[in-house]
């Protein structure tokens, strides 16, 4: 899954393609490097972020997946909070709602997803943008985003939600300490029992600055991008969409190698 942020305040390449031109030919790129999927926002979720009015936010997207809805065969989702915003995404040609706000109480987007058959990205998030991160806490992360995802598994479906629709995402970064996102990449596979595809985005979040402190830190991304995929990953969002699929391409041979190796040493 290719980012491409249509904001001027993104806390990785913000103002580089808020422009709808620029932002189209952004994604033309990225889908040239083979992305999948490609991701539009026009709303930063870096901690401590203004929301973004719903106009505003529409005037952002809309143009861009208006046009980009021609020229591609892969497709868009809309990373966005707002109904509003993700029915008129879902009417532009966007087919995806990534949604970092699924703990939410209100059920709109949910019935949205119901009603237009959309894909349906699930995120587990602590509080919202502007307050996640102030002292987020769990005693064990993963135990506690397998509760949230079992609740809102139960409330999708009540909402007519089917589950082939839903992708899961751990929410990296949204309300977690340092420790809490290593933990949820090397654990990853304790969410592979919900039978949903599992969406992982590290790309040059903030946790990794201990380790990696320039402002890409694309090498540190690729690594939790390998290991995430090691772990039951099947989705990786990313900026670097080339050197991912590159590095994913690596991994996936290496596994396939370690796999045949045990087959082999079983046939001994």
């Amino acid at each position: 899954m290719g980012v491409v942020n249509v904001t001027p305040d993104s806390f990785s390449d913000g103002g580089r393609f808020v422009t709808p031109a620029a932002a189209l030919s952004h994604a033309l790129q990225l889908v040239g490097e083979g992305a999948d999927i490609i991701d539009i926002g026009g709303e930063s979720t870096r901690p401590g972020a203004t929301p973004v009015p719903e106009q505003e936010e529409l005037g952002r997207v809309l143009p861009v997946i208006t046009q980009l809805a021609d020229s591609i065969s892969v497709p868009i989702s809309i990373d966005t909070i707002k109904p509003v915003v993700a029915r008129e995404a879902l009417r532009a040609g966007a087919s995806i709602i990534n949604d970092i706000a699924t703990n939410r109480t209100d059920e709109e987007m949910w019935r949205l997803a119901a009603e237009t058959g959309a894909a349906y990205i699930a995120t587990h998030m602590q509080g919202t943008p502007k307050t996640m991160q102030n002292k987020p806490f769990y005693q064990d992360v993963a135990a506690e985003i397998n509760e949230f995802f079992a609740d809102r598994l139960d409330r999708l479906q009540a909402c007519g939600v089917h589950r082939e629709q839903v992708v899961l995402d751990v929410g990296l970064g949204l309300g977690k300490r340092v420790v809490d996102n290593l933990q949820l990449i090397t654990q990853l596979r304790r969410f592979t029992k919900w039978g949903r595809p599992l969406l992982l985005g590290a790309s040059r979040k903030s946790f990794m600055s201990r380790w990696a402190p320039g402002k890409d830190r694309l090498a540190a991304s690729l690594a939790c991008a390998c290991c995430a995929v090691e772990n039951g990953a099947d989705i990786i969002r990313c900026h670097d969409v080339a050197a991912t699929r590159d590095a994913l391409r690596m991994t996936e041979a290496l596994m396939e190698q370690q796999t045949n190796a045990k087959h082999n040493a079983f046939d001994i």
